[in-house]
């Protein structure tokens, strides 16, 4: 939905548009979506993989289990857990809960950072620096990079968060107009008007492409028994 919109909004066809699309809540996730066609996205096998998000660690050295504490036991060990035990700390415990231990929710965070919370602020710092990078990764994954989507509750209502993770983008040619990103959940595009690539903030309705979805899958069925009949 928001690579269509970005590509209206651009007045561009989205088959000639490299988009990296940033959905970020309390799961989080960016897509490349190269001239149409999404060719490659943060999460992998599950959403475990990639982003650090609300509760789930995301990208992680898989041999964290076999740490050793002590010089004496495996992490697991250790702390007496058990391969399922692991899979829901990372799931479940771990992201922006596990750095800050304050919450998973972005709002308490910020909060907490303000009051000089270090763990709080230390956790919003690895959520940014990681979906900085992915924008990098998505820019080298199509051979380039024309628009930024930010999409989601982060994405669309934290003008800090979204000031923070394009620091550093400028190479990029993505220009963030500090006026302009001042918004909270409304479709508009938040570069500078000299920015050569562009920002949007474009909130979701992943509701209205599941109908359009439903919708034509039902007209190619309908015109399918007709071919059908007509035939017989």
């Amino acid at each position: 939905y928001v690579s269509q919109r970005a590509a209206d909004m651009l007045g561009r066809p989205i088959e000639e548009l490299r988009i990296a699309t940033c959905h970020l809540g309390n799961g989080a996730s960016t897509c490349s979506v190269k001239f149409g066609k999404s060719i490659d996205t943060s999460m992998g096998f599950t959403p475990q993989d990639g982003l650090p998000m609300g509760t789930r660690a995301g990208a992680i050295d898989a041999a964290i289990t076999e740490y050793i504490v002590d010089q004496r036991e495996f992490l697991a060990e250790h702390e007496h857990m058990d391969a399922h035990e692991v899979i829901n700390i990372l799931n479940k415990k771990s992201g922006m809960l596990g750095i800050s231990g304050v919450s998973s929710d972005f709002r308490d965070l910020e909060a907490a950072a303000a009051e000089g919370n270090e763990r709080a602020q230390l956790a919003i710092d690895v959520f940014c620096y990681k979906v900085t990078k992915r924008i990098g990764s998505c820019a080298a994954a199509m051979g380039g990079l024309d628009a930024v989507v930010f999409t989601a509750g982060v994405g669309e209502n934290s003008a800090s968060l979204r000031a923070k993770i394009m620091e550093g983008l400028e190479f990029l040619g993505l220009k963030l107009d500090p006026e302009k990103n001042n918004v909270r959940g409304k479709e508009t595009i938040i570069s500078t008007d000299d920015s050569p690539n562009k920002i949007l903030l474009i909130p979701t309705n992943e509701e209205l492409v599941i109908a359009l979805d439903t919708a034509r899958l039902v007209r190619e069925y309908e015109n399918a028994a007709a071919a059908s009949d007509d035939e017989q």
